[in-house]
């Protein structure tokens, strides 16, 4: 599949869907698998259109454009019967809330140090390219086969530009937002640092 176009075709003529891996609020996620057998299993966030088109072009694009070991990587997008899908690689550990939910516990000192490790080379990644996450917090952090962490959920990610240098939407999880987020005094990638922080707390204490 090319990344770099938004098909218009039915997808269930190349994928078969699964089931239902998670539901949030930009749509539901599935598992499934191309028809040919040629790759492994996928993940597909689906959306209505009408209800935000506009945040999955631009996940769908934040994905295409970031390529790292540390971000879940894209597969393509379509426009089909009033909805968007979008397809990405499936991460078989779950999202570090799932594991915690999963097990009933919280994390390690040493498990945090190796998923916060992970995560602050992928915001690294992302400050680079002049994006933001925006939204950093267990459910949004994915685990794959190996056990290596990477960020999902680009739906709210942003653009830093050379003429913007500072973003001034408040936007993201209340609990995990940095203070210069909610007092809209203008904020860049450190944002994202102090909800990685949040984060650390989140996994050691369970809330």
């Amino acid at each position: 599949m090319d990344p770099g176009i938004l098909r218009l075709t039915d997808p269930l003529e190349e994928f078969d869907v699964l089931e239902l891996l998670g539901e949030g609020s930009y749509g539901a996620v599935y598992k499934a698998v191309a028809k040919d057998g040629k790759s492994g299993p996928c993940a597909v966030k689906i959306m209505a259109a009408e209800d935000g088109l506009e945040e999955l072009g631009r996940e769908s694009s934040v994905l295409n454009e970031c390529r790292s070991p540390f971000v879940v990587n894209f597969r393509g997008c379509y426009n089909f019967g009033g909805d968007v899908w979008i397809f990405m690689d499936y991460c078989e550990g779950g999202s570090l809330s799932d594991v915690r939910d999963a097990t009933q516990r919280t994390l390690t000192e040493e498990e945090i140090r190796v998923v916060c490790a992970f995560t602050c080379l992928g915001l690294d990644f992302l400050h680079s390219q002049r994006r933001l996450h925006r939204d950093i917090k267990a459910g949004n952090i994915l685990l794959d086969s190996d056990g290596m962490a990477k960020l999902a959920d680009f739906g709210i990610s942003a653009e830093v530009t050379d003429a913007v240098t500072k973003r001034k939407t408040v936007i993201g999880t209340p609990f995990w937002m940095a203070p210069e987020v909610i007092q809209e005094i203008g904020y860049d990638g450190k944002a994202d640092v102090w909800s990685l922080g949040i984060t650390c707390i989140e996994l050691a204490e369970g809330q």
